[in-house]
């Protein structure tokens, strides 16, 4: 049975013919399977951006989906290709933890790929993770293309820390294309969030949704993802506000 369709993220962009030549070779593999864009503006070689999109997506496909994952700085390294099989979906990509959102699942199942002494040691894309792919849509075993891998590279979210005052210390994860801080926090029951902003804490209050917010306010909101972010209406809260990938976000509890 094949696939329901192969999705592809990449830090490739559009622009130099890379991401046309895996489609070249999975429509030449797998013709019948439907191929869907992703994204293929992931930073160049960032596997936690690439990670934290991931998390977003792969689930929401249907059952039997092959996502393909290539953010590989370390690509003709010693480090593995490899396939996973993980709730009903298979994913294809370097061992780099970009992966992980699938690898945490409880039924997740690794193999390392061969690869094939042809293929070109830059351009693994191409010649190692499309060939699996579409082998995997046309309906191969996730075993049939590898030998099991017990320890494959797992990137975790950091977790936030609670303070002796009660308050919960995070970090921002990463920035939207919006300019929105995505934090690896939960808001809950929480009166004010502060942020670092050019050195110095910034008090902002939290609202339901985007047009809560005077225009160009800073304010926190939980996003569709369930976590919390910082946002600026009609307007970029990483740039007004100086936040970068890593900076602390609080959250606090005002006890009346």
């Amino acid at each position: 049975m094949t696939a329901p369709a192969i999705t592809l993220l990449t830090d490739f962009g559009t622009a130099d013919g890379y991401v046309a030549e895996m489609k070249g070779v999975l429509l030449c593999a797998a013709p019948h399977v439907p191929l869907l864009d992703m994204s293929h503006d992931v930073p160049a070689h960032d596997v936690e951006f690439a990670r934290l999109t991931l998390a977003r997506y792969w689930r929401r496909y249907p059952a039997g989906t092959v996502h393909i994952v290539v953010v590989d700085p370390g690509v003709g390294s010693e480090r593995e290709a490899i396939a996973v099989g993980s709730g009903g979906h298979y994913l294809v990509g370097p061992d780099n933890g970009v992966l992980s959102p699938a690898l945490f699942a409880m039924d997740a199942h690794a193999v390392a790929l061969p690869v094939n002494p042809n293929a070109s040691p830059t351009f693994h894309g191409r010649d190692v993770f499309a060939p699996a792919a579409a082998a995997l849509a046309r309906g191969a075993g996730l075993y049939d293309l590898g030998q099991p891998l017990l320890e494959p590279v797992r990137r975790r979210t950091p977790q936030p820390a609670r303070r002796s005052d009660g308050a919960i210390d995070g970090e921002v994860l990463t920035i939207d294309r919006f300019g929105n801080a995505l934090t690896n926090l939960l808001a809950r029951d929480v009166d004010t969030v502060t942020v670092q902003s050019g050195g110095m804490p910034k008090l902002l209050r939290i609202v339901r949704t985007y047009a809560d917010a005077a225009p160009h306010e800073a304010v926190a909101l939980v996003g569709s993802s369930g976590f919390l972010e910082i946002a600026v209406r009609d307007g970029h809260a990483a740039n007004l506000l100086g936040i970068r990938r890593g900076h602390r976000v609080t959250l606090t509890q005002i006890h009346r």
